[in-house]
């Protein structure tokens, strides 16, 4: 596995985790939003493991929520647009050439179910997340007769460091009850959903945005 990110201390904690179970894993330093190094990242990958097979898209920022969007700062809408969608675009850029020598492969986009809804949360975070699923869908519509399939995953509240930022005005119970199911989700029930994207039980799934979001999208 192959790791691409800002976060230099959290990722080498990964690679420390999954070769201490036995796997094998990369981390090269990332800003999506520079082309040179997602590029730099792809050719990492496939000089380590001479191929890629599955790619997951899911570097994100929550801008600032809860502010209007007339008081929106144009720095902060620049920063949340780069990061959460010009770096899907990026990344897909440079994956799909190798993605396409393998038979079978895939890339899951992490969107949000802000990208199925409106809200208050703050317009370059909406905005960021609806333009990751169209633009899953037209990758999608491009590459779907060669085989490869290109899907999102739209999560509500998932229990992460970013949630509780954007949420620390709350009581979690609060929080929990924004879900039919009165819970948030956790990272593991994300990930879940993306392997099985990844998998060949969703050998004919393509071009769909899968909300795991406790009921949300279903009222």
């Amino acid at each position: 596995m192959a790791l691409g990110a800002r976060r230099v201390s959290e990722c080498k904690e990964t690679v420390h985790l999954i070769e201490q179970a036995g796997g094998e894993a990369l981390f090269v330093e990332t800003d999506v939003s520079v082309p040179e190094q997602v590029q730099a990242l792809v050719t990492a990958t496939v000089g380590r493991w001479q191929r890629l097979d599955f790619a997951v898209n899911n570097a994100g920022i929550e801008g600032t929520p809860f502010v209007k969007v007339a008081d929106y700062s144009i720095d902060v809408w620049d920063q949340v647009i780069d990061i959460n969608l010009k770096g899907v675009f990026l990344s897909m850029k440079y994956e799909v050439p190798e993605l396409l020598k393998q038979p079978g492969s895939a890339i899951v986009n992490v969107s949000s179910v802000a990208g199925l809804i409106g809200g208050p949360g703050g317009s370059a975070y909406y905005a960021s997340k609806h333009g990751v699923i169209g633009l899953t869908k037209a990758v999608a519509m491009e590459y779907a007769a060669v085989g490869l399939r290109v899907n999102a995953v739209c999560p509500a509240v998932i229990r992460t460091e970013m949630s509780e930022r954007f949420f620390k005005s709350l009581e979690s119970s609060a929080v929990d009850a924004l879900h039919p199911m009165n819970r948030t989700g956790t990272p593991e029930e994300a990930a879940d959903a993306i392997l099985w994207l990844c998998s060949p039980q969703s050998s004919f799934v393509t071009g769909i945005s899968l909300p795991v979001d406790g009921g949300v999208t279903a009222r």
